[in-house]
């Protein structure tokens, strides 16, 4: 379910011989057609992935988990705030704990519809109001609480764009415009295009999984060993433009 100006819409996904077929429930044509695509964007229908397999199906570390998993993609959010403010919440804490404050979030100040028993993020403007307080009875961090409101406030005035052709430039823009924020570093940046705007040459390489998972290809299968970051995003420049996915694979594999 996602949450329009004119009312929420419910996206409904159905399989059809290879493919997805969309339906949405909708007040009005164009928040459906606009429900549509966010989701058709969050699950990558659209992306043509042939490039890649085409150039890593034979890569020694990733190529066995392409010919295996080609419908493999980053798990993307249908807008990008989503995946900024999931991204503050997921700081420096386990994926658990961070998904608990989320349900506790879109509870308390999400889009809801009752009779379909489903809920949207909460807006920026959601969050805004919030009280600092508020957010750390939910579990978030006080210096997590205070970046989560300062960026939302970013967000709501348009002093943050998502839409690279609305005045946003390219996702390097927006990674460097979310890293003035205190409490916004590199790595919910990088989590912001990656998942929110679907750049796939971005790999958020302070994420631990991917540290350890570099760090096991370095030193020959050290279980124990990690890479620091600057390693990580060396690691994946062979695979550039692709490095996101291609770090995806690595794991899946």
């Amino acid at each position: 379910m996602l949450g329009f100006d004119a009312g929420p819409v419910r996206v409904r996904v159905a399989r059809s011989g290879d493919g997805l077929l969309f339906g949405a429930d909708a007040p009005d044509q164009e928040s459906a057609q606009a429900a549509i695509a966010q989701m058709r964007f969050a699950l990558g229908v659209d992306d043509d992935l042939s490039e890649f397999h085409k150039l890593f199906s034979g890569d020694p570390v990733i190529g066995r988990s392409v010919k295996r998993r080609p419908h493999l993609r980053p798990h993307r959010r249908p807008r990008p705030w989503e995946a900024l403010a999931w991204g503050v919440t997921e700081q420096l804490i386990e994926y658990v704990r961070a998904a608990a404050i989320q349900r506790r979030l879109v509870r308390r100040a999400g889009v809801s519809q009752s009779e379909w028993g489903l809920s949207d993020v909460p807006t920026p403007q959601a969050i805004v109001a919030l009280a600092p307080a508020e957010l750390v009875a939910f579990d978030l961090a006080a210096s997590r609480a205070s970046a989560l409101r300062r960026v939302a406030a970013a967000v709501a005035d348009g002093r943050v764009v998502f839409d690279m052709d609305a005045g946003g430039g390219s996702s390097e823009s927006l990674m460097a415009s979310l890293t003035r924020f205190p409490g916004i570093g590199t790595w919910t940046a990088e989590v912001t295009a990656l998942h929110g705007l679907g750049d796939y040459s971005v790999v958020p390489a302070g994420d631990l999984g991917y540290m350890k998972a570099v760090g096991r290809q370095l030193s020959g299968g050290d279980p124990k060993a990690i890479a620091e970051e600057a390693e990580v995003r060396e690691f994946f420049k062979p695979y550039a433009p692709w490095g996101g996915l291609a770090a995806m694979h690595l794991m899946a594999g």
